[in-house]
């Protein structure tokens, strides 16, 4: 496989890079031979990153990786002590550590002083309540200021932090606050989007009353919806108290930092538990080597308050970092808002989903053109695989000396296995790299690692950020089963992807949404490539339905407006796709429905539709963003013919 080069790094920028430093640090010369050292040495490699990024530790570890060869049970930096909100709160000047927009254009800034002067009032509200080490406080938030200084108040108690978005309905967020049983729920009174005022304040007191441990609703004035304060909530003023110093408290590397969520589209979401140690030390290596942020940068990330790149976003002010807050829609303004901030703030790194560029290419919006970015270098994409289109949608309509660094991993390690580099070029269609100390292979169903075919992306040995484990799950049972049971003492992550011979990564959707027609497999994100090019479509879903003794390939699409899926259309969708693919991809049925179904964080829910279409129970319609768009897809008479 050789995808053509879309980007090639300016050579000033390697030598000034992070990662071509620590390169040189180590007596070596290509990334191909850093990588290499950083997996074959992970007791060396993690400890010389934990130098450079001068980690804080209050007790030195005393071995830095226990059990090498358990990669489920592996002991990381055994003995050492550290505080993760202490790593994020080290400057006290006053550059600003947090820019927020509201999608209405309202703008604050907290200086790093503010920062720590907010953290220090909000921790003590929380230590004065009775919360300390190992309680969970929870946050039922929308992307503003306050939801990053009530999780770096827990956190430097030694408390742990989760939060979902406020558009999760009450069922949705008992189903995952629920079952960690937080002391105190942070909440505002309400968020806007798209243009409405959305009032959290009922939702909250419903959660509150649903969930027994919960003694303290703590409300934040945000979107002034002007609804009443329930019963027994506190604003966030009265709350807070001004008579204790901020400490941070000395943990152990593996102490539960946050709690994510799994989507729960199959079932209660699994509690993922993510350490102190493991959180900071990856997210420092993302982001000083692998992004190549520092103090002089600002870091923008399209995300909400319930999906892992918020935790990712605000981990970069460990590294001195401006984070760049927005809470709304993305396409508020017919999609200008984000790049009139990008203009404004004069960011360094815009970090957004494909489905976002996806969408916006099929506007008449060229950001380069419209808006001064000549600040922007890097523009990250995850969320869902970028297609090659998308590539070419940056460089052409952004900036062509712009880096498009696609990103992949996920919740379960709140960080990355895949992700760019500031030394390689950037080939059209791939992720440029595995990352440092990430030992990723794609396995064919033999266990045997390939290259330029797909198969199931792995990593062979530990890495610090895997998870501390599931909540409540003692014998450890259900966490083996959802990353160890497919190839033995192997993490296998469930995405389909193929590990190219020039060292790139194709990701091509979820293994376990791999169609398998005639006996061949086909990833998903294969079929999205080729169908969302064409501009008569918005978005589309695949699913393989049963039929015959066998499967065939069902495509759905949302067309623009005034567009209809007639003989025409369907006929470019399957040349187009049997011409850049093979006729085993070519969909049997071609359908367009007016909505596609999709998470809280935007994922389209391809084994829900799937479920519907077989005529099965979706486990957990709450996880959705938009559950009724299911009902398009039960009973369709096109599916019960052939």
């Amino acid at each position: 496989m050789n995808n053509p080069i879309s980007w090639q790094p300016n050579p000033d920028r390697v030598r000034r890079s992070a990662m071509h430093r620590f390169m040189g640090m180590q007596g070596l010369s290509d990334y191909d031979r850093l990588h290499e050292w950083s997996v074959q040495h992970p007791e060396e490699f993690w400890a010389e990153l934990a130098r450079f990024c001068d980690v804080q530790f209050s007790r030195p570890a005393d071995t830095v990786l226990a059990r090498p060869d358990n990669i489920m049970n592996a002991g990381w930096f055994g003995g050492a002590t550290l505080n993760y909100a202490q790593h994020l709160l080290f400057d006290r000047s006053e550059r600003a550590a947090m820019i927020a927009y509201t999608e209405h254009g309202e703008r604050r800034v907290l200086s790093f002083a503010e920062l720590f002067e907010s953290v220090e009032r909000v921790a003590a509200g929380l230590r004065a309540h009775g919360v300390g080490t190992g309680d969970r406080v929870a946050g039922f938030l929308p992307n503003c200021p306050e939801a990053v200084i009530a999780m770096l108040a827990t956190t430097s108690l030694g408390a742990v932090w989760s939060s979902c978005s406020p558009d999760f309905g009450t069922s949705a967020v008992v189903d995952r606050f629920g079952q960690i049983e937080p002391r105190v729920l942070f909440t505002a009174d309400g968020y806007h989007y798209n243009g409405k005022t959305i009032d959290s304040l009922a939702t909250a007191a419903a959660i509150r009353d649903r969930i027994a441990s919960i003694d303290a609703l703590v409300v934040i004035p945000f979107a002034g919806s002007g609804c009443a304060l329930p019963e027994g909530a506190v604003w966030l003023t009265d709350f807070e108290q001004a008579d204790m110093a901020l400490s941070f408290e000395p943990v152990a590397f593996d102490h539960p930092l946050f709690i994510l969520f799994s989507s729960g589209t199959t079932g209660v979401p699994k509690c993922i538990v993510h350490g102190h140690g493991g959180t900071l030390l990856q997210h420092l290596k993302e982001h000083r080597l692998h992004t190549d942020l520092g103090s002089d940068d600002r870091l923008f990330y399209f995300t909400t308050c319930g999906w892992m790149m918020w935790n990712w976003l605000v981990s970069a002010m460990a590294s001195g970092t401006t984070i760049v807050l927005f809470d709304g829609s993305p396409f508020i303004n017919d999609g200008r808002r984000l790049w009139e901030i990008a203009e404004r703030e004069m960011l360094t790194v815009f970090g957004t989903s494909a489905k976002y560029l996806s969408a916006l290419s099929k506007t008449d919006l060229r950001p380069g053109e419209a808006f001064a970015l000549g600040h922007l270098r890097t523009v990250l994409s995850t969320g869902s695989p970028l297609a090659p289109d998308g590539f070419d949608f940056v460089g052409d309509a952004v900036g062509s000396s712009i880096q498009v660094a696609s990103i992949a991993g996920g919740t379960d390690i709140v960080s990355c296995f895949v992700l760019g580099n500031p030394l390689l070029p950037v080939r059209r269609g791939e992720i440029q790299c595995a990352g440092l100390g990430m030992d990723v292979k794609v396995f064919n169903e033999r266990g045997e690692a390939v290259t330029d075919e797909n198969g199931e992306l792995v990593c062979c040995t530990p890495f610090p950020s895997a998870p501390v484990g599931f909540w409540a799950d003692e014998d450890q049972q259900r966490y083996r089963a959802a990353y160890f049971e497919r190839f033995d003492g192997v993490w296998a992550h469930g995405d389909y992807a193929i590990a190219c011979s020039d060292g790139g990564f194709i990701i091509n959707g979820r293994s376990d949404s791999v169609l398998n027609p005639g006996g061949v497999r086909i990833g998903t994100a294969e079929i999205y490539r080729q169908v969302e090019q064409l501009d008569d479509i918005l978005e589309s879903l695949v699913i393989g339905q049963d039929w015959d003794d066998d499967v065939r390939v069902v495509l759905f699409v949302r067309l623009k407006d005034g567009v209809s899926l007639d003989d025409e259309l369907q006929q470019t969708i399957r040349q187009t796709i049997r011409r850049n693919a093979t006729p085993r991809h070519v969909p049997a049925k071609i359908l367009a429905v007016d909505d596609i179904p999709r998470t809280k964080s935007g994922k389209i829910v391809e084994l829900a539709v799937r479920d519907v279409v077989h005529g099965r129970d979706v486990a957990n319609i709450q996880a959705l963003a938009n559950p009724d768009a299911l009902n398009l897809y039960r009973d369709l008479p096109e599916l019960s013919d052939g």
